[in-house]
């Protein structure tokens, strides 16, 4: 089988999506945090974690023109699509933490409570995606114009 150097694969574009959406939104939100964190230890923490972060998305942001299709420069106004990605990016993370959770659980009363959690996680992420998705925020269908939105944020997370 023949390796094509031209351009990323479809999967790991994906992939490579996933995790630039998710750096960059934390990124954001732990550089809004910073001035709040008192804590001497706490705050040397955040630092490293915005530096470490920074870092990840720099590198990550050198295979996007490898991807199978280009990317465009877009702006953005308003703080809505971070505030809208970071219910997102919650919503999903809760999904896959509370199937993670009902595996490890022996007490079906508590199974019960995880499980109706989990039901409403789901539903909160399909509200949340449908919100986004309705007025562009989230352009699961158009591979160019998510990677994009990928490019974009995280340079806007890095420039903050």
């Amino acid at each position: 089988m023949k390796h094509n150097p031209k351009h990323l694969a479809w999967h790991e574009t994906l992939e490579m999506h996933e995790l630039t959406a998710f750096q960059a939104n934390n990124l954001m939100g732990f550089k809004m945090a910073l001035g709040d964190i008192l804590d001497p230890q706490l705050h040397s923490l955040y630092i490293e974690a915005i530096q470490g972060v920074e870092n990840n998305l720099k590198e990550l942001l050198h295979y996007f023109p490898e991807a199978p299709v280009g990317t465009r420069k877009l702006s953005e106004a308003d703080l809505t699509a971070y505030y809208a990605g970071h219910l997102l990016g919650f919503a999903k993370t809760s999904v896959r933490n509370y199937a993670i959770a009902i595996t490890e659980t022996a007490t079906p009363s508590l199974r019960e409570t995880l499980q109706k959690q989990l039901n409403k996680a789901i539903e909160l992420h399909g509200k949340v995606y449908y919100f986004m998705y309705e007025r562009g925020l989230y352009p699961s269908y158009n591979l160019k114009q998510l990677l994009s939105n990928d490019v974009k944020n995280a340079n806007k997370a890095i420039s903050l």
